[in-house]
């Protein structure tokens, strides 16, 4: 069984579909995602391009997202905080960095 989907695009306050998708699907699979689609009030069309579009976003969302142990927040927490004194190489490499952009 062969599912055609819409994706939406242009603004979004648009909803002009006007790219496809396509998704092979095996006969139960197409039944058990009309059953979630018809529980939810929705076409199928629309339950599968919400599901798809959670899933994205959950996606983008979780590997945008820096995660720290308890120990790495306190360390990352601490440095913010008190911060150490630069070092005598970092001193130097900033006031020729001023000089050469004439920033002194």
């Amino acid at each position: 069984m062969q599912l055609k989907l819409y994706e939406m695009s242009g603004k979004a306050t648009t909803k002009t579909r006007n790219e496809r998708l396509e998704a092979r699907v095996s006969r139960d699979q197409k039944a058990m995602f009309q059953r979630a689609a018809e529980l939810q009030g929705r076409t199928l069309t629309d339950f599968v391009i919400a599901s798809v579009h959670d899933a994205a976003v959950r996606v983008i969302e979780e590997t945008q997202t820096i995660r720290l142990s308890a120990a790495d927040s306190r360390a990352f927490a601490e440095a913010l905080l008190h911060p150490r004194e630069p070092s005598a190489r970092l001193k130097a490499a900033s006031q020729r960095y001023l000089k050469l952009t004439g920033a002194e």
